[in-house]
């Protein structure tokens, strides 16, 4: 599979290790940056071009996946997802690197390389690459509706748009958690 790779100044030693890492798995990983450290680098571009390579490669019927990680992560999940067909998961742990590709068919994996050894966080990629999409009706349907948004903007109706209650409860409300 391929592998595409981006990161920041936060990222750079776990990139080099995690290159070495997945090249000796057999993948075939392709570096978007940065080459070299400075601390005053900024991620967006390195991480938008790693998130633009997945997509290019999956248009074209090429396996591919990407990683794009920082300090926290967040930052680069938030970039990676600005490119249209891209669907990012902040993973911080097994569980959540499975359920981003069982459930959201994500593509690409962010991971905070200042949050967890670099152990820790070859696991969640080494799993994220291993689970496939469930390819359930319900998780499909979902993403469907997040490809469609992509597009043109549209949602699905709002079920309280002809309704006349309020969506916010005021004080004077009450709630009953019995009562169901």
């Amino acid at each position: 599979m391929r592998i595409h790779i981006g990161t920041d100044h936060a990222g750079l030693e776990f990139s080099t290790q995690l290159q070495h890492h997945l090249a000796s798995q057999g993948h075939e990983v392709v570096d978007h940056g940065p080459i070299e450290y400075d601390p005053l680098d900024d991620y967006p571009a390195f991480c938008i071009r790693a998130a633009q390579a997945v997509v290019r490669d999956q248009a074209d019927g090429i396996e591919t996946l990407g990683v794009v990680f920082g300090g926290s992560g967040n930052g680069e999940q938030i970039a990676a997802n600005k490119v249209l067909g891209v669907r990012a998961a902040l993973v911080w742990n097994i569980p959540t690197a499975e359920l981003a590709r069982q459930h959201n068919d994500a593509n690409v994996i962010a991971i905070g390389a200042r949050q967890h050894t670099f152990e820790e966080a070859a696991s969640f990629i080494d799993r994220f690459i291993a689970t496939p999409f469930s390819g359930e009706e319900r998780h499909a349907r979902r993403i469907a509706q997040l490809a469609a948004y992509e597009q043109d903007g549209v949602l699905l109706p709002d079920p309280r748009e002809n309704v006349a209650q309020p969506d916010v409860l005021d004080a004077s409300d009450s709630f009953d958690p019995e009562a169901g």
